[in-house]
C-alpha cells in the first residue's frame, strides 16, 4: 500500500503509541518499503536556552535517539530510520515527511480539550497542511 511511512513518534508514554503505530505500519507497508520514526524536541525559547548547558541539550537529544532506536529494534525485518528534530512539531514532521518522500504520515491524537479548539493540536495542523495521506490514531 505505502512505500514510505512517516510515524510521528511520541515518547512520553514509554513509546506505547509509537509502538502501536509501528505495528500498524507493518501491515500497511509495501515489501521493501521504509518507515521513518520522527520525534520533535520542542523549541526552547532563547531566554531559557541561554541558561541551559549545551551538554544538557546534547544529552537530551542522545536520549531521544536511543529511545527511538530501541523502538525501531522491535520492528524486526523492517527498514526503519530514526530522525530527531528540533522546532515546531507539525512543521518538523511535515519537513521530515517531505525529505523521506513519504506517502503516509501516522500520528496519534489525544481527545481534544477546549484549548485544541482555539489553538489546534499537532495532529490537526498536520491533517490540514499535509500534501499526503495522514492516518490519525487514538
Amino acid at each position: 500500500m505505502y512505500s514510505s511511512i512517516v510515524i510521528a513518534a511520541a515518547l512520553f508514554n514509554e513509546g506505547a503509541t509509537t509502538r502501536a503505530a509501528l505495528a500498524k505500519a507493518r501491515t500497511l507497508l509495501d515489501e521493501g518499503g521504509k518507515v521513518t520514526l520522527v520525534h520533535v524536541i520542542d523549541e526552547v525559547p532563547g531566554y531559557v536556552a541561554a541558561s541551559i548547558p549545551k551538554e544538557h541539550m546534547s544529552a537530551r537529544r542522545r536520549d531521544v535517539q536511543d529511545q527511538l532506536e530501541a523502538i525501531a529494534a522491535e520492528g524486526a525485518g523492517m527498514n526503519i530510520e530514526c530522525v530527531v528534530r528540533e522546532g515546531q512539531p507539525s512543521a518538523a514532521i511535515l519537513g521530515a515527511a517531505k525529505e523521506a518522500n513519504g506517502d503516509l504520515i501516522m500520528i496519534a491524537s489525544h481527545k481534544p480539550g477546549l484549548s485544541d479548539y482555539f489553538i489546534g493540536s499537532t495532529a490537526a495542523r498536520i491533517v490540514r497542511h499535509a500534501p499526503i495521506s495522514v492516518l490519525v490514531t487514538r
